[in-house]
């Protein structure tokens, strides 16, 4: 049974999500209501198609997707303004040469006055260490400072939910863990598909995929230790 959702919840009733006429996501229900939710499970088990439904970025073949009371494909703009996607690979968000640039462009189409662009990217820089380099070229990064900076891309709209999906994958273990305390810091609510378990256990919530269902939502230490048992 899933918690009774509030007005801020993510609801999912009995998703199914059809491509090229197999079955990736099958009868998915779960209400969402933590502030940080891991998403965990085998490669190819949906966890990232579930996590693409959220900002309407797959559409559901069947069911229905509700963020904060919005329909993601209804109401796309809406959902999108909401929630915040970070993709495994970086490169896929970053847009204009600099640093700096690269996050005023999330806020191309705010209407803000260009001192509160500029005082929004000087502060999202300095929060996440990357104030020093926003007049670098983007592409000089290193893997860990390019995950920050599509963060800092993301987070400069003041969205609030983000959805993470594989953030630490192309990562070492030093950016791994600089990368994971940022995620698990952020006052925003957190979604963070992932394979790295230390990142999930740290988180309030998980929920538990395999070949396409939801198999389990729960404490994070119980379905970490089952997928192991289990799945692995």
């Amino acid at each position: 049974m899933t918690p009774a959702a509030t007005p801020s919840a993510i609801v999912v009733d009995a998703v199914s999500v059809e491509r090229n006429g197999v079955r990736v996501l099958e009868s998915v229900t779960t209400t969402i209501d933590a502030h940080r939710v891991a998403v965990i499970g085998a490669n190819g088990s949906g966890k990232s198609t579930f996590a693409r439904l959220l900002n309407g970025l797959i559409v559901p073949s069947s069911g229905s997707v509700r963020v904060a009371g919005l329909d993601p494909v209804r109401q796309a703009r809406k959902v999108r303004e909401l929630v915040a996607f970070l993709f495994t690979n970086p490169e896929s968000q970053i847009i204009m040469p600099t640093v700096a640039e690269d996050v005023a462009f999330s806020l191309r189409a705010s209407g803000l006055p260009r001192e509160e662009v500029s005082r929004r990217v000087i502060g999202i820089l300095r929060h996440y260490g990357l104030d020093d380099l926003a007049d670098r070229p983007a592409h000089e990064l290193s893997g860990g400072q390019k995950q920050l900076l599509a963060l800092c891309s993301g987070l400069v709209r003041e969205p609030g939910i983000l959805v993470a999906d594989e953030p630490t994958t192309l990562l070492d273990a030093a950016n791994t863990r600089r990368v994971s305390d940022a995620l698990i810091a952020l006052p925003q609510r957190l979604i963070v598909v992932t394979h790295d378990l230390a990142l999930a256990a740290r988180c309030d919530t998980a929920l538990l995929f395999d070949r396409g269902r939801l198999i389990a939502q729960g404490d994070p230490g119980e379905l970490i230790a089952r997928y192991e048992r289990e799945l692995c």
